[in-house]
């Protein structure tokens, strides 16, 4: 969620039961000012909160020129006071993955342990809480972040900028999930074949679409706020929602949840 839209776009999700009270919204409104002016970003974003059994932990995301390569995240317990997270590698992915197990807790200074037997002696893998939370919110930004179709270009420098024309999808447009793509570097886009390709547009069709997102059904679509707002919710990733006003450019997501994947949802259709 921009921060310039903050306010507005909270109200549009809060038929989720995602919201941030007074006290928060107010100090982020001051700090996410001032983050994007010490780090000049472009624009800042606040991307949601993840709980923990001591503290939440409240997430923001700046971008730069490069709307996907140039972001860096950020981490705070009192939305005044944030502190950047680490650049994820694939060896703290395997580490997360081995290691963290369970609910956050809270405290980025925790370290998770995992002991495994091997024919040298005890094996065991390390890694910290503030790894752990640089690893899920890259995850979920992968598999869960939206973005109406035509809401960004991609520019003749390979840069993928917004689209300063974007007037927002029309309502039937919005009922569809094809007209909904994922912000995030494309997987499916190159299984694609030549005929598929043709009814493409290079410019704005360079992002993997949400129908074809594996397992089938793994987003709801509905109407609120008296069918004046489209509303997404990720059903793999719980409380992630995707708000976008149609008619109008105002789209943007948010998350709040626990940080982990609903791998029973195969099962669950």
């Amino acid at each position: 969620m921009d921060s310039d839209t903050l306010y507005f776009a909270l109200e549009l999700i809060a038929g989720s039961g995602q919201t941030l009270n007074v006290e928060q919204r107010t100090a982020l409104q001051t700090s996410l000012l001032l983050l994007r002016k010490d780090y000049k970003f472009q624009r800042v974003l606040f991307w949601g909160k993840v709980f923990g059994l001591k503290q939440d932990y409240f997430i923001t995301q700046g971008r730069g020129e490069d709307e996907m390569e140039d972001i860096k995240y950020f981490y705070s317990f009192n939305c005044i006071d944030w502190f950047l997270l680490p650049t994820v590698t694939d060896t703290m992915v395997q580490e997360v993955s081995t290691a963290a197990k369970g609910r956050f807790m809270g405290d980025p200074s925790h370290v998770y342990e995992h002991v495994e037997a091997g024919q040298d002696g005890k094996e065991v893998t390390k890694v910290s809480e503030e790894s752990r939370l640089a690893v899920a919110v890259l995850q979920i930004d992968e598999e869960a972040s939206v973005v109406p179709r035509g809401a960004f270009v991609k520019n003749p420098h390979g840069l993928i900028q917004i689209n300063r024309s974007f007037g927002g999808l029309s309502y039937s447009e919005a009922s569809k999930f094809d007209n909904f793509l994922h912000f995030s570097k494309p997987k499916n886009l190159k299984k694609k074949s030549i005929l598929e390709m043709a009814d493409l547009n290079p410019t704005i069709d360079f992002l993997d679409v949400l129908s074809d997102d594996i397992p089938n059904g793994c987003w709801s679509l509905q109407f609120e706020c008296a069918s004046r707002v489209c509303i997404l919710r990720s059903l793999l990733w719980l409380g992630l929602t995707f708000y976008h006003v149609p008619m109008t450019p105002q789209h943007g997501y948010i998350y709040i949840g626990h940080g982990a994947k609903n791998l029973d949802l195969p099962f669950m259709q």
